[in-house]
């Protein structure tokens, strides 16, 4: 079967999509072949749209409606196009959506407690353009299970790094940081995965504050800036990177008004941008580097092969500050493409999974990682 995997990232740059032939036995990674990735970025007025709206205080009902139907469009245009540039058909497609919001821990409301989540792609949409089934909106079904949603991509960090004699952790960097720890030989029962904090979200918003970029490309501009200690130790202070895994975050704790926080820190110690740029830069290596040391078991620890993913992997500042932090601990820094798989398509090519575990009545979630009482089928499934 081959499947379409679609992922919009908390950054909101745009559409991930993964071609990948995945076939019985999904256990085996002989059985998963990745045939094509691309990325679209968004049009501009769309992503201004998304990012509004995204942990907004107040956002138009109507605003929000119209905006699950476009990005339906959008992520159907965006299949179509690998499909066919690929020469490709496609029996099934993925679509993990773009989150608006996403509360991992239950809080009040109307006198309930509730975790909650969000997803928006209108995947009815995705299937009448494609005329494909699909499935969507996979987080819920773990949080219904008591799990936090996030992370899912572990389960495909299994698949691809499980390794009988060799202990492997896979870090993906996209807006959200997370860490999945894979024991050598170890059954999924015992991955642990995590988010460690933000990836590229406070580095973007810094980026686009002050420089007017969509992002510090290849970490170019923050190479040349000094790295603000002060700010990076008041920073970690915050409770949540005390707080043991399981874990998850979003917008809702590094978005906007963190990244205006990080801002006026700097602005205190009479930062230049490239400074700011540089601290931003450092606070999502060391708090992935102090996650490693806090929450990896010591087992774990040395002598591993650290597999790093998302767009953080091209920021080469970014790979230098982490190689630096990671290396003296043993740590073998290298991007996921010496592993077989692009570094951009590792979020995308997990919603194929898990959308393949779907459509056969599988679990895609790794209840150890998300902190789920049980194994859980994940997604909806809009047929055609």
């Amino acid at each position: 079967m081959i499947v379409a995997g679609v992922m919009g990232g908390t950054s909101a740059d745009g559409i991930n999509v993964a071609l990948v032939r995945v076939s019985e036995p999904a256990a085996k990674r002989s059985r998963f072949t990745l045939l094509a990735h691309a990325e679209y970025p968004f049009p501009l007025p769309v992503r201004r749209a998304i990012l509004g709206m995204m942990n907004a205080r107040l956002a138009r009902v109507a605003d929000l409606a119209r905006l699950n139907f476009l990005l339906g469009e959008l992520y159907a245009e965006a299949v179509a196009r690998t499909a066919r540039q690929h020469r490709i058909k496609l029996d099934l497609v993925g679509c993990h959506g773009q989150t608006i919001y996403h509360q991992g821990d239950g809080e009040r409301f109307l006198g309930r407690k509730l975790a909650v989540t969000w997803q928006i792609g209108e995947g009815a949409v995705i299937a009448a353009r494609l005329h494909l089934p699909v499935v969507s909106d996979f987080r819920p079904a773990d949080m219904a299970a008591g799990g936090k949603g996030a992370p899912l991509v572990p389960f495909l960090d299994y698949l691809l790094y499980g390794d009988p004699r060799e202990a492997r952790i896979a870090q993906n960097i996209g807006g959200i940081a997370n860490l999945t720890a894979i024991p050598p030989g170890a059954p999924l029962s015992q991955v642990l995965a995590f988010d460690t904090g933000p990836g590229n979200m406070v580095i973007d918003a810094v980026v686009e504050k002050l420089f007017g970029r969509r992002y510090d490309r290849n970490g170019k501009v923050a190479s040349t800036g000094r790295t603000l200690e002060g700010v990076i130790d008041q920073l970690l202070q915050a409770p949540f990177f005390r707080q043991t895994p399981p874990r998850t975050a979003g917008r809702e704790e590094f978005g906007r008004e963190y990244a205006a926080n990080f801002l006026a820190a700097c602005r205190r110690h009479s930062a230049r941008p490239e400074d700011a740029l540089a601290t931003a830069t450092a606070l999502t290596a060391e708090t992935i580097a102090a996650s490693y040391k806090q929450f990896v078991p010591r087992k774990m620890r040395g002598a591993v092969d650290y597999i790093v993913s998302g767009g953080g992997a091209r920021n080469h500042t970014l790979m230098a500050m982490l190689a630096q932090s990671l290396e003296p601990l043993g740590c073998d820094l290298a991007a996921s493409e010496h592993f077989g798989l692009p570094v951009d398509a590792k979020e995308a090519a997990a919603f194929a999974l898990m959308a393949w575990q779907t459509w056969h009545h599988r679990s895609g979630n790794v209840p150890a990682a998300t902190g789920a009482k049980r194994a859980a089928i994940l997604g909806q499934v809009t047929y055609v």
